[in-house]
């Protein structure tokens, strides 16, 4: 039995609780680590450092870097009791979600769900330490919490309930919720609530909240990890992007275009990233792309575009595609609901034929609320969901994109369901917008643009407009756009083939 605890499996329990979670997404100390691993290797051998974990679930974080500075501070404190009772009294500090993760991170950090318990490895006066949780309620503005927007009629509950009223983003200045000055702030904030769209599916995010709370706190150093959605896309998030992209204090960026490459079996749309704001920096990122086996760093100007891209081969293609790009597709596709029709559409007798997720019925024309100039054009459709969860990738690293693309008759109109990407007086120009989006110089661009599953008019922003007189290929865009061998070899290797009679569902 001597060797029992070399021979048995002895998983970190930190690790298991980060496999278990789809919700308020743990994280794995790994990931934790190579989070912390961007912070200046030597605040840890320096006691005056304080960190701040707002938004504590299991407390890996705070363990990682207790075990980081009982390293570094060896030579400051020889006593081993005396240097971990100075790390957890004076530098580590956290606040946490709920009143279970308070309990979850204390174990973590203290070793003991009590602080002020024997079995806690450092005493404090008080059960929770350095690491609190406070119940806290929405306030209600208008029927919507004025801090973090959730709607009264779902979140308005009894104090007996969880609120998800979080105390950091829930006061105009976030000092109240921590007067002290901090060097570090560090975490994996909480990423969505549920809004109450979509039949209970639809959800609002509210990562950005905590980031910009934790600025104005203007620590020395800021390092979180939240959904990459935010690059591109997401509800509400067009004003953060622009701030986020043009904030030249962002130091370090690494971005997992499937989170499933970091947080293992947890699956978030559009792929995660991790950041390291440095108050001091003023400059280009060093940002860096993981696509499975496929990593590329560089020094990149975060705001070159609108939106973020992560790849820079990505980057280098679009560079020389808007060289030669007068007009993209962003500007021409659709919006949403088209002809007005919605995605549950019914059997009528109609004078219009109809295309919708079922496939064709008929509508009147009377019906018709949008679009109605399009009625007697030729028509060229997509799904506008996209063929993949974004973010990811068949076991060959390659992606489809596009499901249906269709050319529609005149009389012939679509529901919701689908997007318009342009109309035309005569049908050779239709179906050779249909062969351009089969394309694989296509479908990798309106991929660089899609954050979600969702295809959106904004997907189509590095998309140029072609001469549609003849029917276009990969080799002739190539060629017309001067992509390099490496470049041609990028797309290839990142796109699936669409056999041109490939439309369906």
């Amino acid at each position: 039995m001597a060797d029992l605890f070399d021979t048995v499996y002895n998983p970190d329990v930190l690790t298991c609780i980060a496999n278990l979670s789809n919700d308020e997404v743990f994280t794995p100390p790994e990931l934790a680590n190579q989070v912390l691993d961007m912070l200046p290797g030597e605040i840890w051998s320096d006691p005056n450092i304080k960190i701040l974990d707002p938004f504590c679930k299991s407390g890996v974080f705070l363990r990682e870097a207790a075990k980081r500075f009982i390293k570094g501070l060896e030579p400051v404190y020889p006593d081993l009791q005396e240097r971990v009772d100075h790390i957890m009294h004076e530098q580590l500090y956290g606040i946490a979600i709920t009143e279970l993760t308070s309990l979850l991170s204390r174990r973590s950090l203290y070793c003991s769900k009590f602080a002020d318990g024997k079995f806690s490895i450092s005493h404090f006066d008080k059960p929770e330490g350095n690491i609190r949780f406070r119940h806290m309620q929405h306030t209600w503005v208008a029927g919507k919490c004025k801090y973090c927007g959730v709607p009264k009629a779902m979140y308005d509950r009894s104090k007996d309930l969880e609120s998800y009223a979080y105390e950091f983003i829930h006061t105009d200045n976030p000092k109240k919720a921590v007067d002290m000055k901090f060097d570090v702030i560090v975490g994996n904030p909480p990423y969505q609530m549920n809004d109450g769209g979509g039949n209970g599916s639809s959800a609002m995010p509210i990562y950005h909240h905590f980031i910009e709370q934790a600025k104005k706190l203007n620590p020395r150093y800021l390092c979180m990890i939240v959904p990459a959605k935010w690059h591109s896309g997401g509800k509400g998030l067009d004003s953060f992007r622009e701030t986020m992209l043009h904030d030249k204090r962002l130091k370090r960026m690494v971005t997992f275009s499937d989170s499933r490459d970091c947080f293992h079996g947890v699956d978030i749309a559009g792929g995660v990233t991790y950041f390291l704001w440095d108050r001091s920096h003023q400059g280009p990122c060093l940002a860096t792309s993981i696509d499975g086996s496929d990593e590329t760093t560089s020094l990149r100007k975060l705001d070159e575009f609108p939106i973020y891209i992560a790849s820079d081969k990505a980057v280098h293609i679009i560079r020389d595609v808007s060289k030669a790009a007068s007009e993209f597709y962003s500007n021409t596709v659709r919006s949403r609901k088209p002809f007005g029709i919605g995605a549950g559409v019914e059997h009528t007798k109609g004078d219009l034929s109809l295309r919708y997720r079922g496939g064709m019925t008929t509508v009147d024309s009377r019906e018709v609320s949008t679009g109605r100039e399009m009625i007697d054009q030729w028509k060229v459709i997509i799904s506008k969901a996209a063929a993949e969860h974004a973010g990811q990738s068949d076991k060959n690293g390659q992606r489809k994109m596009l499901t249906v693309i269709e050319v529609l008759p005149p009389n012939c109109i679509c529901s919701e369901t689908y997007l318009v990407v342009d109309a035309f007086d005569n049908e050779i120009n239709a179906n050779n917008l249909a062969s351009y989006l089969k394309t694989k110089f296509a479908r990798y661009l309106i991929w660089q643009a899609t954050p979600t599953q969702n295809i959106s008019k904004s997907c189509f922003a590095f998309l140029p407009k072609i001469n549609l007189d003849d029917k276009p290929t990969d080799d002739k865009l190539y060629e017309a756009f001067n992509l390099s061998e490496l470049d041609r070899q990028e797309i290839e290797s990142k796109i699936k083939s669409i056999d041109l009679g490939d439309s369906n569902e």
